[in-house]
């Protein structure tokens, strides 16, 4: 992937569970390990010291941060917003009245939704208009059930077996020794801005150290900690889709690629009144038919760095969560990951994750303190920042470019709550919103390969 492989886009873009009851969701990551699977960024030459928590943080060891170590108390969130507060972002709306759970309105968590509600037939009428490729469902994300497609990943830009990215994905920041830092999983108790004695947890550190991330949230969990997601989103952090249910989205039909991304959207909107123009496909798992589908709904997907050698800047810290590494396996992985991001032309893009006390231990007592004291010095950003993206942008609601999103062009619009009244498109657009035909949108209309080669 050339360093200029997503210019083109950029410069488009102007560059307590719900019900009450105590519940940890366990989210497991299984990635393929073998063949054209996913590997871990390979050690490059020279070391990286283990920079230890800070004295008080309340973080374990390195060695104690192991699978079924004791959990911290969790605590509500600190700061609380009331509706019509002003966020942190440029020509965003006030936030609206605080979420409220109601069942009905909701499809069930940690499972795809329905493909036949009322909401999903009118998200798909987005797709109107656009070529989206003709390419079967995968048999379940991962390269060694399914040979057959594994063969052909190369001509279906899919990124579990290979790699494969395509020019509108976003895999690096430009500028090197620049780390675009991102978390996925959340919004999770581990991830609420609070102290218990002296520990420091996610939110708490990074306003300590004076830096913000892109937070890549489950739909699930947004409505289950809505007021996490508040607290992210005023903080100044970049918020993002990361699906309903964290499936693999090249096993899914169009219907359920298309309800999972609508969902999460919505649920986004309806807490904090902003709908974000960008998304992560759980695992990475995404291909040209699913690339095409994001695209349609006004969504540009955001990988992580790999090494031409296929090495990725991955923490592993899912794994330690997992139970299949060690906290010192994971940072040693971090290790190489900063030893190689040394040596690229290009900064990176890390994964991490916020679901799990043991992945934010290792973040906030380790990987973090490693690339701040690191020499040569890492600049740790946001990913839309550290691409140079206006954080307005990011979201329909405040975006300035008039060229990306792009709407369809047939009867259909952006539809954000499903309710079949068009929030954007057909006249309803933001301050840089337009109807017109832009180039990205016409290529896709000619053929998606045309566009993402």
């Amino acid at each position: 992937m050339r360093s200029h492989s997503f210019a083109a886009l950029i410069a488009l873009l102007g560059a307590s569970n719900v019900n009450g009851t105590p519940r940890h969701v366990e989210i497991v990551h299984k990635r393929q390990a073998t063949g054209t699977g996913t590997t871990s960024a390979p050690t490059g030459t020279g070391g990286v010291t283990i920079v230890p928590a800070q004295t008080g943080t309340g973080v374990p060891p390195l060695e104690s941060l192991t699978f079924g170590m004791p959990s911290k108390a969790t605590l509500p969130v600190s700061a609380t917003y009331a509706a019509g507060a002003s966020p942190p972002v440029s020509g965003a709306p006030a936030l609206p009245t605080p979420f409220v759970f109601s069942l009905g309105d909701w499809p069930a968590q940690d499972a795809v939704p329905p493909t036949d509600s009322d909401e999903v037939v009118q998200w798909m009428k987005e797709l109107d208009g656009f070529n989206i490729p003709d390419l079967k469902p995968t048999v379940d994300g991962s390269c060694g059930n399914d040979p057959a497609a594994a063969a052909d990943a190369a001509n279906r830009g899919w990124w579990t077996c290979g790699g494969h990215t395509r020019a509108t994905d976003i895999v690096s920041c430009p500028d090197k020794l620049t780390w675009g830092v991102s978390f996925d999983d959340g919004p999770s108790p581990y991830s609420k801005l609070f102290k218990l004695t002296m520990e420091r947890h996610l939110l708490n550190y990074l306003d300590e150290k004076k830096l913000l991330a892109t937070f890549f949230v489950v739909g699930s969990r947004v409505i289950e900690r809505p007021q996490v997601l508040v607290e992210e989103y005023m903080a100044g952090h970049e918020i993002s889709v990361h699906t309903w249910s964290h499936r693999h989205l090249t096993s899914l039909t169009n219907e359920q690629v298309v309800a999972e991304l609508g969902w999460t959207r919505h649920a986004i909107r309806t807490v904090l009144g902003v709908t974000p123009t960008t998304m992560r496909p759980p695992f990475g798992d995404i291909d040209d038919r699913v690339r095409a589908i994001a695209l349609a709904m006004g969504m540009v997907p955001i990988m992580w760095t790999r090494t031409p050698d296929g090495g990725q800047f991955d923490t592993n810290d899912w794994r330690v969560a997992g139970g299949l590494v060690t906290g010192q396996e994971s940072f040693k992985t971090f290790q190489n990951i900063l030893t190689n991001a040394s040596a690229i032309d290009t900064g990176f893009i890390v994964l991490q994750h916020d679901l799990y006390e043991i992945t934010v231990d290792l973040a906030i007592g380790y990987t973090l303190n490693a690339a701040l004291t690191h020499n040569p010095p890492f600049k740790l950003l946001p990913i839309g920042q550290c691409t140079k993206t206006p954080t307005a942008n990011l979201y329909f609601e405040s975006n300035k470019n008039a060229s990306f999103p792009f709407t369809n062009h047939t009867e259909g619009g952006y539809d954000f709550d499903g309710d079949g009244v068009v929030d954007f498109g057909k006249g309803k657009k933001s301050a840089g919103f337009t109807t017109s035909v832009p180039l990205l949108s016409a290529l896709i209309l000619a053929g998606t390969t045309a566009i993402l080669v």
